[in-house]
């Protein structure tokens, strides 16, 4: 796989000469203002007091997969999310220009501080934003261009599960990857594979809705815009879920809140678990950054939803 070099020094020469050749206009001011797994974002002040975001990626490719989704699912949510400016892609470089949005992710631990009726809010906005993606269904599950399986189970465990684990596996044969943490995938892999399988419709999904994604007025923590999809697909609901538990994201009673509105299987909180640490453990096979800390909360939780199965079965 090949990873890009997208810091400051690559970039920002680029950034001015896209911009004029792409939408004719002029940069006055560049600023990387952060980034996740798989892209870094340049805040872009135009000669006209316009802001645009660019993003630089690490893999090829990643831009035009982003610039689907977000036209796919800013068309059906009344959430604010970037439009769209324009892609670009050399052997060096791979860019995505967006329209500005406002706000500050919902990472900042300043947040936590707001009372407990603004994080209901915020909760019940985010969770009626993404209830309008989960009403577009779909006759068949996968690729948002290209979907092809009949059933959620037959797409998971083709298209995720077990190339996940035999790379996994590799990696771990190769020291690169813990053993224990390999048990624990393939532990719990042989409890979510023997569950009665749900009969689910394929719906839209953002795909990777964690707290980082989710922009909110700093003052009043009022939900402003949903950002950074990353595989997007048709897809059982509760696989868009388990980003809402990352991070911090329980502090706002997200997951919680979800369930709330919309009833979900029996064995939701195993599954959105399972989905949580197997994707976590899958970055280091698509070149994504990796979060110790997110992935033994997650494995940590996974734990406990395994001893809970067990202990219903006694």
């Amino acid at each position: 796989m090949k990873i890009l070099d997208n810091g400051n020094k690559h970039i920002l020469p680029i950034i001015p000469e896209l911009v004029s050749e792409k939408i004719d206009k002029k940069v006055s001011d560049i600023k990387f203002i952060g980034g996740g797994s798989y892209g870094r974002v340049y805040k872009t002040i135009l000669s006209n007091g316009e802001t645009i975001a660019v993003k630089a990626y690490r893999i090829p490719g990643s831009q035009y997969e982003e610039a689907q989704q977000l036209n796919i699912l800013s068309a059906n949510t009344s959430v604010e999310m970037p439009k769209v400016l324009f892609t670009y892609e050399d052997d060096e470089t791979a860019i995505l220009a967006m329209t500005f949005v406002a706000g500050q992710n919902a990472l900042n631990p300043m947040f936590l501080l707001k009372s407990k009726s603004q994080k209901q809010k915020f909760a019940d906005d985010v969770v009626s934003g993404m209830l309008q993606w989960h009403s577009v269904t779909n006759d068949k599950f996968g690729a948002l261009s290209d979907p092809v399986y009949d059933t959620w189970l037959e797409y998971y465990k083709k298209e995720k599960q077990e190339p996940w684990l035999t790379a996994l596996k590799e990696l771990s044969e190769n020291g690169k990857f813990g053993k224990k943490k390999l048990k624990l995938l393939y532990d719990a892999t042989e409890i979510f594979n023997s569950l009665p399988e749900e009969k689910t419709k394929p719906v839209l999904i953002h795909g990777d809705l964690n707290i980082m994604n989710i922009m909110a007025d700093p003052k009043t923590l009022e939900l402003t815009a949903f950002i950074d999809p990353c595989g997007s697909l048709w897809a059982d609901r509760e696989y868009d879920l388990f980003q809402l538990r990352n991070m911090w994201g329980d502090a706002y009673c997200l997951y919680e809140t979800y369930k709330q509105k919309c009833k979900l299987s029996e064995y939701a909180d195993f599954r959105v678990a399972y989905y949580a640490s197997m994707h976590e453990a899958a970055m280091r096979l698509k070149g994504g950054l990796i979060m110790p800390l997110w992935e033994d909360l997650n494995n940590a939780r996974l734990k406990k939803e395994m001893k809970k199965l067990k202990e219903k079965t006694l």
